[in-house]
């Protein structure tokens, strides 16, 4: 019964369920409130060892 619904219901919808992740990550990532906190993590790499504001 277990296998019956795995192998015709959940299988076939699992490129939806990875599509509607990746939209939803992507959607994310490019949110106006996250644009300063991921330029600050961007310019990591060109801080000075000194500098010890994150």
């Amino acid at each position: 019964m277990l296998e019956t619904l795995v192998n015709e219901v959940l299988r076939p919808l699992w490129g939806l369920w990875l599509m509607v992740l990746f939209l939803g990550i992507v959607f994310w990532a490019y949110r106006p409130k996250n644009k300063d906190r991921f330029e600050s993590y961007g310019d990591i790499p060109l801080r000075d060892d000194e500098d010890k504001e994150r």
